[in-house]
């Protein structure tokens, strides 16, 4: 009997938008369907996959940097592991990286014939998107991002979707707004729930980026740690990874614009990825920043 078309949904949102969040929501719901993820993550060390809470050997990790530059092959060749699989997944899901474009992967699945499209669900930061789509040199970017989206998902909200926010998104995309925080469970959303928007536009390219990444054995207090990162330099926009302490196994660090999360976890090296536009960041600010 002939298999079904494989699903593929694409979760797109800038960087520190709370894609893996949602993911990690995803994962744990109740949905009774086998769902494989796809993380594509930026720079050396592909940090997203460490923060996936429900992997379960599931989650494939593509390497190849910022899947709207270099998408080619490494793409298309792990899509066909996942459908090679036996039994083959429910549902396929990719996390875009955070300066990807979600529409290049999705469009994937319409050059696949065993896959159909699943839409594309585009999370925003209801704090930090305001400031961050009125950016010259960013803004163009992050609001093409809305535009290819079939679902918008607000997080960072708690008492609803902010009327000048939801005003600002309708101007870009006609796709449904949905506030994470009182949406109940993702999967009915994701998994089958998005309606393909009309009159989508294409997304400019993207500004060029600076990545950084350090490993090494670097140990830090709880106080020491939330001084650094709060002391990142100002171009420095996302900063995420695990940090060993000197109180205990180490720390799960989230640094987006100004605010700083620090949370335990069982670190076991500290390894972090940064991230931020060239022209208002540099390798050696970045380097002297850490070592400092």
């Amino acid at each position: 009997m002939m298999q079904q078309r494989l699903p593929l949904t694409v979760i797109g949102g800038y960087l520190g938008a709370g894609k893996t969040t949602l993911i990690n929501r995803l994962l744990r719901e109740n949905h009774g369907q086998r769902v494989m993820v796809m993380v594509n993550d930026f720079g050396a060390i592909n940090i997203d996959a460490d923060l996936l809470e429900s992997s379960d050997g599931d989650t494939m990790t593509l390497t190849n940097g910022c899947v709207c530059c270099t998408m080619g092959a490494d793409l298309f060749m792990a899509m066909g592991d996942v459908l090679n699989r036996h039994p083959r997944p429910d549902h396929l899901v990719i996390e875009a990286s955070g300066i990807a474009d979600p529409a290049r992967i999705a469009n994937a699945a319409r050059a696949e014939p065993d896959m159909s499209y699943g839409g594309i669900a585009v999370v925003v930061d209801a704090v930090n998107f305001p400031a961050l789509a009125s950016d010259p040199q960013i803004g163009a970017q992050i609001r093409g991002q809305v535009a290819v989206a079939d679902l918008i998902l607000i997080s960072k909200t708690t008492d609803g979707i902010p009327p000048a926010l939801g005003t600002q998104l309708r101007t870009l995309s006609a796709a449904p707004q949905i506030n994470l925080n009182g949406a109940g469970d993702v999967a009915p959303l994701l998994l089958g729930g998005i309606v393909p928007s009309a009159n989508k536009t294409s997304p400019p390219l993207h500004p060029a980026y600076i990545g950084w990444s350090h490993t090494g054995p670097d140990r830090y207090g709880l106080d020491e740690i939330r001084a650094k990162l709060s002391a990142a330099p100002d171009g420095l926009y996302r900063v995420k990874g695990h940090v060993l302490s000197t109180e205990g196994p180490g720390w799960e660090v989230h640094v987006v614009g100004r605010s700083v999360e620090v949370k335990s976890s069982n670190a076991t090296e500290t390894r972090i990825v940064a991230i931020g536009p060239q022209g208002k960041i540099a390798q050696d600010q970045i380097n002297e920043w850490w070592a400092g």
